[in-house]
């Protein structure tokens, strides 16, 4: 099977992806485009099937920034005390039928040159994400790291955990 990886665009057909997680699935299928066509806050990036164009999965970024208020990274320490520019995984589902076959990895790795490039237009400290708990396993498998509580209580409900990977990091790793 040939895979490619592109961005979405409107002619792609959402409507039949089925990752297993409602949340990841509902946001691909209603929001994704809207997101990306409408209101211009994300991009979302499509592997699919070369031969017949099947989207097997996605990963949906954008810019962001972060203060070093709210990091408790030593790394960052130094670093000027104003909205520091990062690029965002807001999702990435692989569609069930296509799951464990390392195509979540493909899509990461597009996402971490992304970053890369980023850095090269207007700056990048590394790509961060708001990991769900079932995927802070995949994320830690790559090098991302939980950016610890600096202060406050932890909520009683699960929330998601903030990983990072710098960009020193990513550059070591590609």
């Amino acid at each position: 099977m040939e895979i490619e990886i592109r961005k979405l665009e409107k002619r792609d057909n959402r409507a039949n992806f089925s990752s297993g997680n409602i949340e990841i699935d509902r946001f691909f299928i209603k929001y994704a485009g809207q997101n990306q066509f409408k209101h211009k806050i994300g991009v979302t990036y499509i592997a699919v099937e070369v031969k017949t164009q099947k989207i097997i999965a996605y990963a949906t970024v954008s810019s962001s920034s972060l203060s070093i208020n709210e990091l408790d990274i030593p790394e960052y320490k130094k670093l000027p005390n104003y909205p520091l520019p990062i690029l965002r995984i807001a999702r990435l589902g692989v569609d069930k039928m296509y799951q464990d076959r390392g195509i979540g990895k493909m899509l990461l790795k597009k996402m971490l040159y992304l970053s890369l490039e980023l850095e090269k237009l207007a700056g990048c400290l590394g790509v961060f994400v708001d990991a769900k708990d079932s995927a802070v396993d995949f994320y830690k498998k790559y090098g991302f790291e939980i950016v610890p509580v600096k202060k406050g209580e932890l909520p009683t409900k699960p929330t998601p955990k903030l990983m990072y990977l710098s960009l020193k990091n990513i550059k070591r790793a590609l």
